[in-house]
């Protein structure tokens, strides 16, 4: 019981940090996952299988979903720096 009340930041750490993990590997998954739409549409728009305007509305939807990831990530980042910081 004592060992437990020691250990229990240690374990509570621990847990915190692989909750942030499994949230990054997600977003990386997502991320990816739009990165390889993405370069489809591409070779879809070169093959000419898709027109240009359906190639450019679809374009940029995955680009926006893309800037919202990324700002997403420079704002956790950023919560991150003045965390460490207090």
């Amino acid at each position: 019981m004592l060992l437990r009340l020691l250990f229990a930041p240690i374990t509570g750490l621990t847990w915190i940090a692989e909750q942030i993990q499994e949230r990054v590997d997600a977003e990386m998954d997502v991320k990816e996952n739009l990165q390889k739409q993405l370069l489809t549409l591409q070779l879809a728009f070169d093959m000419g299988d898709i027109e240009e305007a359906e190639f450019e509305a679809q374009e940029e939807a995955l680009l926006l979903a893309l800037q919202a990831i990324a700002d997403q990530e420079r704002a956790a980042a950023a919560i991150e720096i003045n965390e460490e910081e207090e």
